[in-house]
C-alpha cells in the first residue's frame, strides 16, 4: 500500500504540522506499512524526520514532481495552511483516497476525508457532501506513540513546578517574555522551559532565567512526556503540544498566537482543562497569566483540570484514524 503524507514546517512555520504527521506514520508503521512524509521546509526539519522514509521539498510550487510522486497512491494526507482548493482536488482525482487535515474550514473540500482533531470539532458548520467523511474531534488526535500509554499523574498540593513552552520555533517570542515575569513575580517558582530547535531568541531566554530556571534544549517525545509529568501547570500556546498536556492531565493556561488555534483553546477552556488568558499580542497579558496563576495555586482546581484532560484524551486518536481509512 503506497500512503503519502504531505505537510510543511520550519523555523518560520512552527513545527505542529510534522509532530502530528509523524503521529499518523507511527500509526500506519504499526500496521505494517510505511507512508512516505513530503515536508516543504527547511534545514531544521531534518532532525524531526530523520528516522522516516521523507522527502523535503517545495511541494506547494513544484506542482509537477508532486503529482507524480503520489499519482496512483493508496493514501495521501494534506496538512496545510498554504495549499490552494486546486492541490486538494487534482490529489483527490489522481489518489485512492484524500485525507484532509482542517482546523477551521480552510477551504471546502472535495471527496475523501475530512479530519479536524479540535475538541468539539463535531459543531463546527461543516457541509454535508457527497463523497466527503468528517473524523472530528478530540477522539481523532494524532498523539506521537509515546503519549499512548501514560501513568497516572500525581498532583501536589502546592504550585511548585510550572512548564513553559511555545512550540518549536517561538515564533511570537513569548518564552522571554514569560519566563521574565515569572522570575520576576515568582522567583521561588521552578521553572521548565522547553527550547525548541527554531528558536531564534536563545541568547535573551539564558540572560534572563534564574537559579530556579532550567532551560530544556529541544527534548525528545519521552523527554517532554516526563517533564509534563514532573510539572504542575504548564504555559503553553494552542497548538500540538495542548492535546499531550491533555493526555497527561497538566492543567494548562493558553495563550494563541494564531488564528487557527482560537477555537481549540476556546475549546478546551470550555471543557474545563485549560484557563485562556488571551492574545499574545493583547494588552494586559501580564495581568492576567498572574490571575490564571493564583487560580492554579488551588489544589482542587489542578485536580479538576488535571481529570478533564485525561478524560477526553486516551491517546488512541492515530489507531482510530488508520481503522476509519478501513487499514487492518
Amino acid at each position: 500500500m503506497k500512503i503519502y503524507i504531505l505537510t510543511e514546517g520550519g523555523k518560520n512555520a512552527g513545527f505542529g504540522h510534522i509532530t502530528r504527521c509523524l503521529s499518523i506514520c507511527q500509526a500506519f508503521e504499526e500496521v505494517g506499512i510505511r507512508p512516505e512524509l513530503v515536508v516543504n521546509g527547511d534545514e531544521t526539519v531534518h532532525d524531526f524526520v530523520k528516522d522516516k522514509n521523507c522527502k523535503i521539498f517545495d511541494w506547494l510550487n513544484d506542482r509537477e514532481t508532486l503529482f507524480a510522486l503520489v499519482r496512483d497512491a493508496d493514501i495521501v494526507f494534506i496538512d496545510s495552511y498554504l495549499a490552494d482548493y486546486d492541490v486538494y482536488e487534482k490529489i483527490s482525482n489522481i489518489a485512492g483516497t484524500g485525507v484532509y487535515l482542517d482546523d477551521n474550514i480552510r477551504v471546502e473540500y472535495p471527496k475523501g476525508f475530512v479530519l479536524n482533531e479540535t475538541i468539539f470539532a463535531e459543531r463546527m458548520p461543516y457541509p454535508k457532501r457527497n463523497g466527503v467523511r468528517y473524523l472530528l474531534g478530540a477522539q481523532y488526535a494524532p498523539l506521537r506513540r509515546e503519549f499512548r500509554d501514560v501513568p497516572e499523574k500525581p498532583i501536589r498540593e502546592n504550585l511548585e513546578v510550572v512548564m513553559i513552552t511555545f512550540g518549536g520555533a517561538d515564533m511570537r517570542n513569548l518564552t522571554p517574555k514569560v519566563l521574565k515575569l515569572l522570575v520576576d513575580a515568582y522567583p521561588k517558582l521552578i521553572k521548565k522551559v522547553v527550547v525548541g530547535k527554531g528558536f531564534q531568541n536563545r541568547t535573551e531566554i539564558e540572560g534572563i532565567k534564574d537559579h530556579n530556571t532550567e532551560l530544556i534544549y529541544h527534548p525528545e517525545t519521552a523527554g517532554m512526556k516526563e517533564l509534563m509529568l514532573e510539572s504542575d501547570a504548564a504555559i503553553s500556546s494552542g497548538g500540538q503540544t495542548l492535546y499531550e498536556l491533555a493526555r497527561v492531565g497538566v492543567p494548562t493556561i493558553g495563550i494563541c498566537v494564531a488564528d487557527n488555534q482560537l477555537q481549540n483553546i476556546e475549546g478546551w477552556e470550555e471543557a474545563g482543562f485549560l484557563k485562556y488568558v488571551c492574545w499574545y499580542n493583547s494588552e494586559g497579558m501580564q495581568e492576567r497569566l498572574v490571575s490564571s496563576l493564583k487560580e492554579l495555586a488551588c489544589t482542587d482546581v489542578r485536580v479538576r483540570m488535571s481529570q478533564v484532560g485525561r478524560t477526553l484524551m486516551d491517546g488512541k486518536g492515530p489507531s482510530r484514524i488508520v481503522s476509519a481509512l478501513g487499514v487492518r
